[in-house]
């Protein structure tokens, strides 16, 4: 039986960025999965503040060299690569110097959120998918972490909903208690619209708030994962009445096992259809 193939897709994952709710579960899950049998790929953004000759980063020629327009703009896409022996696991990373370069994850040194994190969002989405075609590798479940992956849900159900590479993937939504405080730049519905999505999308994000990115995250999703122990109040209801697959939080302990049978199940058409 041909191996069931689980796309990690995370804004932080450890060790290249410090320890955090969401950066220990992107590395702790995808070994464990592949431990119990699956093949997996991970991805996260190439954030200036991460050693690259320390963590032996590498760029991969062969992937890059595409450009992804957002909001009317070109920008070259940079795929690099760097391993974490102990776990046998391959990092790739989506890179380009305009939107990662900088010496901040998501914030300048004053703390204040950068006014193109919407951006940022929407190049590492769309990379991540573009990248994966051209390794020609077809996922059965992407599993989405942090908000800065919120909008993936919908660009794999509205703009690729047609591409037969994504035709019978799956999308697994973590929420996290990992607020961001400044809403995404007052464009950003112009963009969303030069992107391609639909106009029920834009109305129910152009806000650019965390609470309405998160719900519609949640609402075009086939699983959804409290990876918190609690989340506010709005999307812990969003969690409660959607109806997608839905995982409690777990322990860390125990989170690799879950996860894995949690995506056997999400996979299975049987499974959705009772």
């Amino acid at each position: 039986m041909e191996k069931k193939k689980i796309l990690f897709v995370s804004q932080e994952i450890k060790p290249f960025l410090p320890k955090s709710e969401v950066s220990t579960a992107a590395r702790k899950l995808p070994q464990g999965v592949q431990e119990s049998g699956k093949e997996i790929r991970v991805f996260m953004p190439r954030f200036g503040v991460i050693n690259e000759r320390r963590h032996q980063l590498h760029e991969v020629i062969r992937l890059s060299g595409m450009n992804l327009i957002v909001d009317d703009m070109d920008h070259p896409l940079i795929i690099k690569v760097a391993s974490i022996p102990t776990a046998r696991m391959q990092v790739y990373f989506i890179d380009n110097e305009e939107y990662f370069k900088r010496k901040g994850v998501f914030s300048n040194d004053k703390g204040e959120e950068f006014e193109d994190n919407d951006e940022r969002s929407m190049f590492f989405c769309r990379g991540v998918l573009e990248t994966v075609k051209k390794l020609g590798w077809k996922p059965d479940i992407i599993h989405c972490h942090g908000w800065m992956t919120s909008l993936m849900p919908m660009y794999v159900k509205d703009i690729y909903k047609n591409d037969p590479h994504f035709s019978d993937t799956k999308v697994i939504y973590s929420l996290y208690d990992n607020e961001f405080n400044k809403n995404w730049e007052g464009r950003f519905d112009e963009k969303l619209k030069f992107e391609g999505f639909s106009d029920e999308i834009i109305d129910s994000i152009k806000a650019g708030d965390y609470t309405s990115l998160n719900k519609a995250a949640i609402n075009h999703s086939d699983g959804v994962v409290m990876g918190s122990a609690s989340v506010n109040d709005e999307l812990k209801k969003a969690f409660e009445e959607t109806e997608a697959f839905k995982l409690e939080f777990e322990s860390e302990e125990i989170q690799p096992k879950v996860m894995s049978e949690f995506f056997d199940k999400v996979i299975d058409e049987e499974a959705l259809i009772q």
